[in-house]
């Protein structure tokens, strides 16, 4: 399933999307982003007060969900009410840092979806327990923990096994898978970030990986 937020997207980004998983769902404003691409969203999940009327008009009211409630964010509202194999957003990673972070949040905070987010050049996730990964050698593999976390894998440049990582301490930028990656992790809170090259890998990893 495809999950448009109202964020910068790159020009074609939604339609390569929806090539990977066509069934389309917006996070309110992403509403107005899918219908100026010509793409009318099978449901717009929020609190809906950034829909405008242009969008109104073009998408049945049957397919709006309101979610009244303000301690989540539009993100999370969809992320916690989809059910399906895995989800493909875009359009929350950027422009507003603030909004980036709360997306990266909300990953983290519901392990057990499998959720990967585009920015322009990358593929983010949440780590699962376990994951395998079929990268190429040389492939970029960052490890940034949202909180504190250990794990080990195989694969990589630079062994993590023995680290404690943790968002205020050290953390796993800029690593490098040497062919397949296989990684698992003692806790929630760790997001891995591939480049967008990658995404076939990384939909595929958590497809088949061991969940929360």
């Amino acid at each position: 399933m495809t999950l448009v937020g109202a964020g910068s997207l790159a020009r074609g980004a939604l339609a390569a999307a929806l090539q990977l998983a066509p069934c389309l769902v917006a996070a309110d404003g992403g509403a107005n982003v899918a219908v100026r691409a010509g793409h009318v969203p099978h449901r717009v999940i929020g609190d809906l007060d950034s829909v405008n009327a242009r969008t109104r008009a073009a998408v049945p009211a049957a397919r709006f969900l309101h979610v009244a409630e303000q301690e989540t964010t539009d993100f999370e509202k969809c992320l916690t009410r989809i059910e399906a194999p895995f989800i493909l957003g875009l359009g929350f990673a950027g422009p507003r840092a603030d909004h980036s972070l709360a997306a990266w949040n909300a990953l983290v905070r519901h392990p057990g979806r499998r959720c990967v987010i585009l920015t322009a050049r990358d593929a983010a996730f949440a780590a699962p327990r376990r994951i395998a990964l079929g990268l190429v050698a040389g492939t970029g593999v960052s490890l940034f923990p949202m909180a504190p976390v250990t794990g080990r894998a195989t694969g990589l440049a630079w062994p993590i096994a023995g680290l404690d990582f943790r968002p205020d301490g050290r953390i796993g930028t800029s690593n490098r898978a040497e062919g397949p990656v296989e990684m698992a992790f003692a806790a929630p809170g760790m997001l891995v970030i591939l480049p967008r090259a990658a995404l076939s890998a990384a939909i595929e990893g958590l497809r088949q990986a061991v969940p929360w």
